[in-house]
């Protein structure tokens, strides 16, 4: 299966580690210009380390707050005004997590701890979906996935009541999307990973398990091994590409497991 995608325009936030930027380089590795978008402004450099000079010059790192309505339309029309196609081709939002928000009894948890952690997942899937979807109509194709996670197809093994949450509504999101789009040539979808320690706060969760805990872990784990971005950054480029045309409103579960 050839999948490519020269002259395609994608904007990906989260991208300056973990799945995001594993998501970045492979986009641009198969010829997108990629839009490789994140909050944390001091990474975004970083983002093309270790990569051929050729995929590095197609990656376009930016800074960009998901959860600021205003930010996100002006860097969709900015990426647009550029693109072969004149819009957002295809946009992945990997930006999310628990925002440094750890298990806590619902009774101590503040507006601010459940708030915070809605505004990135779900209002800056919103956010996004709301802002590329013009043009996308206009050209009468387009792709959206989200990164949602396991949690939001069962339990979350953070405890944090407001991420599985977010995770879930992000599944229902892309669902009723998917069904108001479609005639227009969209397709909206989401990969849902399995546990990794990609981002400082999972490397801390995995860490607090200890070694014990760590191998029950991976053998309750079918493929007897913990996911890599990489296994992500596979199924979100299968969903962007034609061969998932007639593919949309569906979670993928990317877990080594069923």
């Amino acid at each position: 299966m050839d999948i490519t995608f020269d002259n395609k325009s994608v904007l990906v936030t989260g991208a300056v580690r973990g799945i995001g930027k594993q998501i970045c380089h492979q986009f641009a590795a198969n010829g997108a210009t990629v839009w490789a978008a994140d909050i944390e402004t001091t990474l975004l450099d970083g983002i093309t380390d270790s990569l051929a000079a050729d995929t590095a010059a197609r990656i376009r790192p930016i800074e960009l707050d998901v959860t600021n309505p205003q930010a996100v339309s002006n860097l969709v029309s900015k990426i647009s005004r550029q693109a072969t196609s004149g819009a957002v081709d295809i946009v992945v939002h990997s930006a999310g997590g628990v925002r440094s928000r750890f298990k806590t009894p619902i009774e101590d948890v503040t507006d601010e701890d459940w708030r915070v952690i809605q505004a990135v997942n779900l209002d800056g899937a919103f956010n996004l979906a709301r802002a590329v979807v013009p043009a996308m109509k206009q050209n009468g194709h387009g792709r959206i996935i989200v990164i949602s996670s396991r949690a939001g197809i069962g339990v979350s093994l953070t405890g944090v009541q407001s991420y599985g949450t977010a995770k879930a509504a992000q599944i229902g999101l892309v669902k009723q999307l998917a069904a108001e789009l479609g005639q227009f040539g969209i397709t909206v979808n989401s990969v849902a990973p399995g546990f990794m320690p990609t981002s400082p706060d999972y490397v801390k969760q995995w860490q607090s398990y200890g070694e014990e805990k760590q191998q029950a872990l991976v053998e309750g784990i079918a493929m007897r091994r913990i996911g890599r971005p990489d296994d992500i950054a596979n199924a979100v480029l299968f969903f962007a590409s034609e061969q998932a045309g007639w593919i949309t409103g569906q979670t993928l579960a990317v877990t080594g497991g069923p």
